[in-house]
């Protein structure tokens, strides 16, 4: 299974990208990693809420495959615990399907075709976090949650 993260909008901090890199690399070990970044819609101050949220769903939806499972990183979606978390990833892993696509919209969300489109929403957190930060907070996640899975001592109860 390969885990995909798409992401609207670059990160410029480069400590920040760093640290990305850093676990992009550790997840290496466990399971094929993508990270596809949609730059930025152009112009976006002439548009509205809805025709922004529209346009990057758009962009989302070009980069899914028709068997892709899709899971929006939502401030309303499901919150999990590590270990619970490691265990939603067992679930994915133990279904066969081919890839596993975490999504991070734009600063207004996610267009409701992406909704309609999306098989479930996580939630970091009930805090807001920049989009970048969500990044880096995600990857952590996902590698503390492989780590549990492999009975490796990186996460401690």
């Amino acid at each position: 299974m390969t885990i995909k993260l798409i992401a609207i909008g670059k990160t410029d901090d480069k400590k920040l990208l760093a640290l990305i890199d850093n676990y992009k690399k550790r997840l290496g070990f466990y399971i094929k990693l993508v990270i596809d970044i949609i730059p930025d819609i152009k112009n976006s101050k002439n548009k509205s809420e809805i025709e922004q949220k529209q346009k990057e769903g758009e962009l989302i939806l070009r980069k899914l495959n028709k068997t892709d499972v899709l899971v929006l990183l939502d401030e309303k979606g499901q919150e999990f615990d590590s270990i619970e978390f490691s265990n939603y990833l067992q679930k994915h892993l133990n279904s066969g399907i081919k890839q596993l696509v975490f999504a991070i919209g734009g600063p207004y969300g996610f267009s409701e075709d992406i909704q309609k489109k999306a098989n479930g929403k996580l939630s970091l957190s009930k805090m807001t976090f920049s989009h970048q930060m969500v990044r880096l907070f995600f990857l952590e996640q996902v590698y503390r949650g492989f780590t549990i899975l492999k009975n490796e001592p990186y996460h401690h109860k």
